[in-house]
């Protein structure tokens, strides 16, 4: 079931692949995800101390569950991967010039997850052809809509 969409990240990347990864998150957070109240539009994932970091995740306070903490709502969250995916991952970061990106946040098992992707920066061309494309397959709804009318 997902919880937050980055929508941004396929308007702005290409992305090739995309991995699951956990989240360290303290209580409050938990509460708040479960809520809702999470956006991921303008987060990022960066490769600092041979781990993976969250960015820029706002996480809104409940206000009845985090009565006891000062919440910060932008903090840096530790990315939870197996060693062999974090070599992996920063070999291509470092190497090959992709970015990682979070792509959504999800329950898997009863567990908060973040879907991550790899992936390259589209040129602006690149972002008026994917409009274009997106555009057409909306008219091309439209007219077999109108169509399957107009014989009933």
């Amino acid at each position: 079931m997902v919880i937050a969409d980055n929508r941004k990240a396929f308007h702005e990347y290409f992305i090739e692949e995309r991995l699951e990864a956990g989240i360290v998150l303290e209580g409050w957070e938990v509460k708040s995800i479960r809520a809702g109240r999470v956006q991921l539009k303008e987060s990022y994932v960066i490769y600092k101390n041979g781990d993976f970091w969250l960015f820029g995740c706002h996480i809104s306070p409940l206000i009845n569950a985090s009565s006891h903490v000062l919440p910060d709502v932008v903090r840096t969250r530790k990315l939870l991967l197996k060693q062999r995916e974090i070599e992996k991952l920063a070999m291509k970061v470092d190497r090959a010039g992709y970015t990682i990106v979070p792509v959504n946040m999800h329950f898997t098992r009863g567990y908060i997850k973040l879907e991550i992707g790899v992936a390259k920066g589209k040129k602006q061309h690149d972002k008026r052809q994917t409009e274009k494309e997106r555009e057409w397959q909306r008219e091309k709804a439209r007219i077999v809509r109108d169509h399957t009318k107009q014989a009933s």
